[in-house]
């Protein structure tokens, strides 16, 4: 496989990271009530009260992002290896962007000190986040979503825009037809309101971001592409070297909505994806005009009804597989040629006790031939 250089995708990573306007504000290490006051969304989402009924153990979330810093202290026990799959191997503890790491911290951040009070909890603290990379081509990107399908993702969070592709929307279709919930941020304006991909999607759940007055912020991309929203305005998130970020935009509502659909899945762990969707969808508040619109989509994330509320009814109809897919899982499988295993071991052995023998005799008739010429006449 070819290898890509290191910084030529991750400038690619740092202009799709400008693309959505994220805002990496630097915060220093703050107290537990300073920091924890930050997290102005736990109130009126109830997280208390939810984590209480579920922190998302069992449930990995699958994070295509720049990076990650698996050392960040509230990070302790939260990730898995995940791949890199230009270079084949597990992901580096590297995040120049930052951008992973507090999407990773939002998502499933454990805190640190004494009880977990100090630092960022996250939506999901006792779900894991698998890191795939990179982000910053199509190609690439459809194979780190099959490479999180096939090792225990249930759910890939996607906090980026990028161009569409047919192998990119395979992959998708793929990995939803295998039952895997696929997030991603409905994008930010600063280029206009240009749809982003690969919110725009059907296969994927498409998030806008609202700020604290539960209005959707202003550079929230919008469009019937939209599915639902949740908080984004600086929010917390973890960062390399025991730092704090806050986060603006439709990445970290995003997270939220991918941490929210953990702690569902991990309080239900029988439920179908469809079902999964259902319940974040089914229970949303409505915000804006009546009805679906294409700023809140079909309203905002309402955590502790998709919690306990009734299953909604499934309305969606499932994803089939890519014809790709199709193709290779029903194609029959080619013949296994027999491999030639070369002489059985036993005849080996045989072959070599004889010549053994051989040479013995050998020897025994030199020696014989010696003595007799050495006899007088």
């Amino acid at each position: 496989m070819k290898h890509l250089p290191r910084h030529a995708w991750l400038r690619g990573a740092t202009a799709l990271v400008t693309l959505l306007a994220v805002t990496l504000t630097a915060a220093p290490a703050h107290a537990a009530e300073s920091l924890r006051e930050q997290q102005w969304f736990w109130e009126p989402m109830k997280l208390d009260q939810a984590h209480r009924i579920s922190q998302g153990a069992g449930v990995v979330v699958g994070l295509l992002d720049t990076g990650l810093d698996r050392t960040n202290i509230d990070l302790k026990g939260a990730t898995l290896p995940g791949q890199d799959v230009v270079a084949d191997k597990a992901p580096g503890n590297f995040d120049e962007v930052h951008h992973g790491t507090a999407m990773a911290g939002i998502i499933a951040g454990r805190g640190h000190g004494a009880g977990g009070l100090d630092g960022v909890v996250g939506i999901a603290p006792e779900a894991k986040v698998m890191l795939l990379q990179p982000i910053d081509d199509p190609m690439y990107t459809g194979q780190a979503i099959r490479w999180a399908t096939a090792h225990g993702a249930k759910i890939i969070n996607m906090s980026f825009r990028i161009s569409p592709s047919e192998s990119l929307h395979a992959a998708i279709r793929d990995a939803r037809a295998a039952g895997v919930l696929l997030v991603a941020s409905a994008g930010n304006g600063e280029y206009g309101n240009a749809i982003a991909y690969p919110a725009a999607y059907p296969e994927v759940l498409a998030v806008a971001s609202l700020g604290r007055d539960n209005k959707v912020l202003g550079n929230s991309t919008y469009g019937p592409q939209v599915d639902l929203s949740a908080p984004g305005d600086e929010i917390p998130g973890p960062t390399p070297g025991n730092k704090y970020a806050l986060e603006t935009g439709t990445s970290s509502a995003s997270a939220i909505v991918s941490g929210a659909a953990a702690l569902i899945w991990s309080q239900y762990p029988d439920l179908t994806v469809d079902e999964v969707e259902a319940r974040l969808l089914g229970t949303v508040t409505d915000r804006g005009a009546k009805g679906r619109d294409d700023h809140y989509g079909l309203g905002q994330l309402n955590l502790m009804a998709a919690l306990t509320g009734a299953q909604p009814p499934v309305t969606a109809e499932p994803v089939k597989p890519s014809a790709s897919a199709q193709q290779s899982a029903f194609a029959a499988p080619t013949p296994l040629k027999p491999v030639d295993q070369g002489l059985p071991g036993w005849l080996f052995l045989v072959a070599i006790a004889v010549v053994l023998l051989i040479i013995v005799a050998l020897i025994v008739s030199v020696v014989l031939i010696a003595r007799r010429r050495r006899r007088p006449a």
